[in-house]
């Protein structure tokens, strides 16, 4: 079972610091690709968190959000008075009154309006997240994620068993249709030869021997084989474990489908062929916008 690569997964935990939340949205990319944003007091964690998160993704663009909220208790012996400054503010006002001559004394009020002198106490009161509260939400997370991505993956194989049957559907029509334009090629030459000579007769040996020449420029039959072969492997790849990724090799074999269809194309030389090779391109081109967001 293959795994798509567009998901989403959140978790939360409750901790000495605070509610820990974690949410992680991610899309196709060709590797695995993380950006963070998380709070200051967490950032020395994020060389982990793209290891917890590796163990549950190999390939794509994650957007990883962590937010702390901090419990009562936390918020409030995060703060403190920034001594120096509110001292400097309290010089402040009573030069005002010496020098000028103003009357009164300074409120609380007064003193709050400077914002700057109630500051974080990075120092003393702030909690410390524990490594084993990050790993656990994260993780909880990631499973989230991974867990979203496999019912994508379930719907797109689905949709890409699809298009390999429209595609075999219409390799069996060419299979078929393949000798028939051989013996309506020698009808055609017999016919046209027989009005230009003015009704010489043809010579049956060097009918057969143009007829042997068409057969060999347009025989489509290793294209076939190679087109059905790459199909076949691709179910395969398909039925894998869905723990190895295999959506580059899926994004092979559809150049490779491609390729073959080109190819066939070129044979043609037949209406009814044409068409359908037009139609396995179609669901070619189809199948590689599918894969891009394979895991």
């Amino acid at each position: 079972m293959i795994r798509s690569m567009t998901g989403f997964g959140e978790a939360e935990r409750q901790t000495e610091a605070g509610t820990l939340r974690v949410e992680i949205r991610t899309v196709n990319h060709r590797h695995l690709s993380v950006n963070f944003r998380t709070p200051a007091s967490l950032a020395k964690y994020e060389p982990l968190m793209r290891d917890w998160l590796r163990a549950h993704l190999a390939r794509g663009h994650a957007n990883v959000a962590v937010r702390l909220e901090p419990a009562a208790a936390a918020a409030a012996v995060g703060l403190k008075l920034d001594d120096e400054r509110v001292a400097a503010y309290l010089a402040l006002f009573g030069e005002l009154r010496t020098r000028f001559g103003v009357s009164g004394e300074p409120s609380l009020a007064d003193v709050l309006r400077f914002n700057d002198v109630i500051v974080r106490d990075d120092e003393g009161g702030r909690v410390e997240v524990p490594q084993d509260d990050v790993q656990a939400v994260m993780e909880d997370a990631a499973r989230a994620v991974a867990a979203m991505r496999e019912d994508e993956g379930r719907r797109l194989q689905a949709d890409l068993e699809g298009r390999l049957a429209a595609i075999d559907a219409a390799l069996d029509a060419i299979t078929e249709l393949a000798p028939q334009r051989l013996s309506a090629e020698r009808d055609r030459l017999r016919a046209a030869i027989t009005e230009l000579s003015q009704g010489v007769g043809v010579s049956e040996e060097r009918l057969a021997q143009e007829v042997a020449y068409l057969a060999e420029r347009w025989d489509v039959n290793e294209e076939l084989v190679r087109f059905r072969s790459h199909n076949e492997l691709f179910r395969e790849l398909m039925a894998a474990n869905p723990e190895e990724p295999v959506g580059k090799r899926l994004s092979f074999l559809v150049q490779e489908m491609h390729r073959e269809a080109n190819t066939i194309g070129s044979k043609a030389n037949h209406a009814g062929i044409a068409h359908r090779v037009v139609a396995i391109k179609e669901e070619v081109e189809r199948l590689r916008e599918q894969v891009e967001n394979v895991e």
